[in-house]
This record gives structure tokens, C-alpha cells and sequence, in this order.
């Protein structure tokens, strides 16, 4: 008798499981990044480092950026075109800071005022992948965020890095096939994808 009962119980903790992760498979991206990703740790140090940008799957025909202002209470900026989201946490600014975030036209890589911004908390970013020459495909090599320090520098070719920032990439369920990359970031200025 404890046995079916024990069998039972893992039975319905096994369909249980099944049915949810049928459920959360619709394929569309959580903009907002899965929680509890475990981000955390200082930048790495990758001053001499080139890297690869990712590109997206076409060129951004025009200026494609967002503006908003964020204050001690926290906030969300986003970027549709692209599939970009910044989680400001309450108490990230001491005060109202207007935020302005370009992306660039060819490459998974953004701008962001004003320059030399501090945060006071982390900030999360998280960019879909499903706009870029990653789509629909598994993942051959590892995903960074990166910090280029220079704002003057191409992206075109390989590109000199500053830093490496924690990151993780969020797959689709059951799959090889990368959803989205989310890293923290504790300054501004120029942030770009790339595989080293």
C-alpha cells in the first residue's frame, strides 16, 4: 500500500511537471528575463581582448532609441525593435536621471546616456535573440556582454573590450537554442553581444 502510494505521488509530480513546461513552451521570449539567474560578481577585467560582435538578422534602417526618466523608485525601460528591456531596481539613481539608449545599425550593441552614469544597484539587461543571426539556432560558441570603454571605437571586425560583464544566456526549453542573454551592468556608456 505505501508503494502505489509512493508511485501515485510521483506520478502526478511528474505529469505535474510535464504540463507546466508544455505551458511556459510558446517560444516567445520573457522580455522582463527569467528570475533568479544568479547574476552576480564583479566585471572581469578584459582590457586587450578582441572579440566578435553579433550581428543582427538585418541592418536597422533607421536610428532605432529609447528615452526615459528614471528616479529612486526604480523603472523599465524598453526597446521593441529590438528586444531590449533595463530593469532599474528602486534606489539604482539618487535622484531623476533621463536615460537615452541607441542601438546600433548593424550590430547587437548599444549606447547609453549619459556617459560615466554610476548605479547604486545593478541593472539588468536582457536582449531577445530572436532578432539576431542567432535565431532559431543552437548555440555554437558562449555569449558575452561586453563593455567597450572607447565610444569612438568600430564595432566592424574584432573589437577591443574593457570588461566582461556577469552574464548568463536563457535557452528555450529543452533545447540548444538560445532565447536571450542577461547580464548586469553598473555604469554606462557602450555595451555590445559577442563571442570571444
Amino acid at each position: 500500500m505505501l508503494r502505489s502510494k509512493v508511485v501515485r505521488s510521483f506520478a502526478a509530480i511528474v505529469g505535474s511537471i510535464f504540463i507546466a513546461s508544455c505551458a511556459t513552451d510558446s517560444g516567445v521570449p520573457d522580455v522582463a528575463g527569467p528570475p533568479d539567474l544568479g547574476l552576480s560578481g564583479p566585471a572581469i577585467d578584459a582590457a586587450g581582448r578582441q572579440f566578435d560582435a553579433l550581428w543582427w538578422n538585418q541592418n536597422l534602417s533607421a536610428v532605432v532609441q529609447a528615452t526615459k526618466t528614471i528616479d529612486q523608485s526604480g523603472g523599465v525601460l524598453t526597446i521593441p525593435e529590438t528586444g531590449l528591456t533595463m530593469e532599474f531596481p528602486a534606489g539604482a539613481v539618487s535622484g531623476p536621471l533621463t536615460i537615452t539608449v541607441t542601438a546600433d545599425q548593424q550590430y547587437v550593441a548599444y549606447k547609453m546616456d549619459p556617459a560615466g552614469t554610476k548605479f547604486l544597484k545593478d541593472v539588468t539587461v536582457t536582449q531577445s535573440l530572436s532578432n539576431t543571426k542567432l535565431s532559431g539556432q543552437p548555440l555554437q560558441s558562449q555569449i558575452y556582454a561586453t563593455y567597450i570603454a572607447d565610444d569612438s571605437v568600430s564595432l566592424s571586425g574584432r573589437v577591443p573590450v574593457f570588461e566582461i560583464e556577469p552574464s548568463k544566456t536563457v535557452f528555450f526549453p529543452n533545447s540548444s537554442v538560445p532565447q536571450a542573454q542577461v547580464w548586469i551592468i553598473r555604469h554606462f556608456s557602450r555595451y555590445m553581444l559577442a563571442s570571444g
